[in-house]
């Protein structure tokens, strides 16, 4: 290592005009001051060097920069700095120097100076007067009266140094060195280095003594507090202590020694599993070497809680009655066959093999199908505990699996509180709304449910506060679902799905009478002979004021009814009151819903078609229209791409095989084309409509005009077949509620037929179509009304 001192005779009033430039980085200087510093940069090395040949003297700017890269900008550079005189420099290699320099005076940069490696600049030395009067004094003894109590609360500073601020005279020298001192930004620092005005300086350095000492003061009643507060802890502690030894003399025992006791008790009734009792000894074990008062024996006591109070094995014994389960299934809900058939031979295998596992159902369809209610129902036939979760929005993994014990305030998931509410390890589980379960940050729950609902899997589920597993290959998981699209793939295998598709009108004219006008009767405090219904007031409630799947519209316009009933009878206005078609329109108003086939004008070019959607089926009617134009093809109505090819699909059809339909093969050289669906503020797509534009764009330009109630839906191509689509069971229950008489279905959609009602079967002629012109030959029979 070399080292090199600055000797004695450099210390001369004369300065150069040309400076090399020393960028400064989370610092600054200022005259008079001593200040260190390490460089590493090749260029500054080589700056510090040719200045050490020579007069020593370096000029120092202040970087609005963080790093110091090479050559650094000028534009980041302060315009006022400090020129210094290197003390002492040492050199431990090539890549490092440490030097000691003293600042001599203030100047502001003239000019940058190209030619070298290094910054230099031409520069301004700057000379100040200390003003001597009383406004200066007066600053001067404040700031020296703040600096004391700065030295004072500061263990970092040695008390010579308020010592030596009371003995300066000079009062920008005074400025310059509690500005060095104080423990503030390089920017605040300097600010007061551009301050030439001496009074001015000595104003802004005592507002930054004022908040460092305010600073200062509370950092030091924070530390006097936190000391009180371990001294009296400690306190509390011996005196605790002595608390202790005290009831041992005298035979009595503490708290903490009882609570031990009564845990080691619970342990015992709860006949844990091996694992579980290991974890629960471990935990008891460091329960009793705690102290009552502090967090961890929360934690640990809640722990003990939550695994005694699990119903490891208590189980609920299963009615295998099957007679009475058939009995309770068809007392609760009417229909859905296929829901109660899996129920009752679920019971009949529990029969004949009592330790098979439970299935996994997934109830889908649309909102008000009885999907909850089965559900309560399967666990009154089968004399099961009932508990419902309600996944609707959770995004968050750990409601499912629960959160590790190192949180604050960790508890299981919501599957063990479930079955610590439902007391068996055997209930019926319903997850409701499994389809909208939601993933982000905190994890995907969809993905920790792929444990529960997998009987392979799940005898062993693991929540993360018990630690342990828990055996859930008993209980019976029963799921909910509005549509099955966004459920993923991996767990929707994991599930038997059951779909609960939508009632027919006899089916809901029968529920109300039986379910839904007892309840509301009730919920209303009406008597049966206070209010009754007519079949036809029922009929007109389900077509002219609701249109669903479902039933809870029809049950909210019931109990509307059932409240004016009410109000007339408690303001002794009537007796009792019939509710009668001619006697609707004052409880409900006008009707809300008509027959939508019979508001459309019958023309060439409408034809009616048939729609899924998340809430059931829909009539959907395709407006096919001609005009002057060049051969284009408008589609209107918020169509999907897919419904738009297959327009374009039906029009190429068409003009292939115009001869054949009786069309004129230049029909579109002078002709524009628009297809429109109404509901345009609602999106629409999928395949389905193809059968009904092509049948659309025919009659428009055949002239023929569609047969009257019918309806049609199914898939095309460009060679004229009709492929099978979904949703049948759905398509055909709207079109039997809209009035349609007639339906055209692909032939490969003959077997869907199953799962119609024979009422709705009996009302509604079907047509089953391979080919194209097949439809056509259906559809295109009508007579203009």
């Amino acid at each position: 290592m070399t080292e090199e001192q600055a000797p004695k005779d450099l210390a001369s009033d004369k300065l150069p005009e040309v400076l090399p430039i020393l960028p400064l980085f989370e610092t600054a200087l200022f005259p008079k001051m001593v200040l260190p510093l390490v460089v590493m940069q090749r260029e500054s090395i080589q700056l510090i060097d040719e200045a050490m040949s020579g007069d020593r003297i370096i000029g120092l700017l202040v970087s609005k920069e963080k790093d110091d890269q090479a050559p650094h900008p000028r534009e980041a550079l302060a315009t006022v700095g400090t020129s210094a005189l290197i003390l002492k420099m040492a050199k431990a290699d090539d890549q490092r120097a440490q030097m000691l320099v003293q600042g001599l005076s203030r100047f502001t940069v003239s000019e940058f100076i190209e030619g070298q490696v290094y910054l230099r600049a031409r520069i301004n030395h700057l000379t100040e007067k200390d003003p001597h009067d009383k406004e200066t004094e007066a600053l001067m003894s404040n700031l020296v009266m703040l600096f004391g109590k700065i030295v004072e609360l500061s263990p970092g500073l040695p008390q010579e140094m308020a010592d030596m601020s009371k003995s300066m005279q000079e009062p920008g020298i005074l400025a310059d060195m509690v500005a060095s001192t104080m423990n503030t930004t390089a920017e605040e620092k300097q600010k007061v280095l551009e301050i030439f005005d001496v009074k001015k300086r000595l104003k802004e350095v005592s507002r930054l003594a004022n908040h460092q000492l305010e600073i200062l003061e509370l950092g030091n009643k924070i530390q006097s507090q936190v000391k009180g507060d371990m001294e009296k802890s400690q306190r509390e502690y011996y005196l605790r202590q002595q608390l202790k030894a005290i009831k041992e003399e005298l035979g009595e025992k503490d708290e903490g020694t009882v609570e031990i006791e009564e845990y080691r008790t619970k342990i015992e009734k709860a006949n844990l599993p091996e694992e579980a009792r290991q974890e629960a000894d471990r935990e008891l074990d460091r329960l009793s070497r705690m102290h009552p008062s502090s967090a961890e024996f929360t934690v640990a006591s809640t722990y003990l809680d939550w695994i005694t109070a699990l119903p490891w094995h208590v189980t609920t014994t299963d009615t295998l009655d099957i007679n009475k389960a058939r009995k309770i299934l068809d007392d609760d809900h009417f229909g859905l066959e296929k829901p109660k058939k899996r129920i009752i031979e679920y019971l009949a295998v529990r029969k004949l093999k009592p330790e098979s596992k439970g299935p996994i159902l997934c109830f889908t369809g649309p909102p008000g199908t009885g999907k909850t209610s089965l559900g309560r129902s399967i666990a009154r036939a089968l004399d099961r505990k009932f508990h419902r979760i309600s996944l609707g929005g959770v995004r968050d993994e750990a409601e499912i699996r629960g959160h590790r014990r190192t949180y604050v305030g960790a508890l299981p998931g919501r599957i063990i509180q479930g079955l610590r509410r439902a007391g068996s390890n055997n209930p019926v589980f319903m997850l409701d709304e499994i389809d909208k379960v939601g993933s982000d940050f905190r994890g995907d729950p969809s993905s920790a449910l792929l444990e529960v609902l997998d009987p392979e899997q799940n005898f062993s589920f693991s929540d993360h506060y018990l630690d342990v597993p828990f055996d859930l290959s008993k209980v019976m998981f029963i799921t909910t679902a509005n549509i099955l699209d966004t459920i993923p793939p991996a767990l929707r295998d994991r599930m038997e799905v059951l779909q609960l598709l939508g009632y027919t009108e006899d089916e809901k004219i029968k529920i109300a009478n039986r379910f839904l006008i007892p309840r509301q009767r009730r919920a209303h405090g009406l008597k049966a002979d206070l209010i009754s219904f007519t079949r036809g007031a029922v009929k007109l409630i389900i077509s002219g004021y609701t249109r669903e799947a479902g039933l809870r519209n029809l049950e909210r316009e019931i109990a509307s009814i059932c409240r004016g009933v009410a109000s007339k009878i408690a303001t002794g206005t009537a007796k009792a009151v019939t509710v009668k078609v001619s006697n609707l329109h004052p409880y409900l108003g006008p009707v809300r819903f008509t027959s939508e086939t019979r508001a459309r004008i019958r023309t060439p070019g409408v034809a009616t078609g048939l729609a899924w959607t998340q809430m059931g089926g829909e009539l959907l009617f395709v407006e096919a229209t001609a005009m002057k134009g060049e051969k284009s093809l408008t589609l209107t109505g918020q169509l999907g791409d897919v419904m738009k090819e297959s327009a374009t699909a039906a029009l190429s059809f068409i003009r292939s095989n115009a001869a054949k339909l009786g069309i004129a093969e230049d029909f579109f050289d002078q002709r524009d084309l628009h297809i429109h669906v109404p509901a345009g503020a609602i999106p629409k797509d999928g395949p389905s409509a193809g059968v009904t534009m092509l049948t659309a764009l025919t009659s428009l330009l055949t002239g023929k005009i569609i047969k009257k109630d019918l309806a049609m839906t199914g898939e095309i191509t460009l060679r004229g077949q009709v492929l099978p689509v979904g949703g049948i069971k759905e398509k055909v229950l709207a079109a039997h509620r809209a009035g349609i008489k007639t339906v055209i279905l692909p032939s490969w959609n003959r077997k869907d037929l199953e799962d119609i009602p024979k009422k709705v079967q009996k009302d509604i002629e079907f047509h089953f179509a391979d080919r194209m012109l097949d439809v056509l030959a259906v559809a295109l029979n009508g007579k203009p009304e």
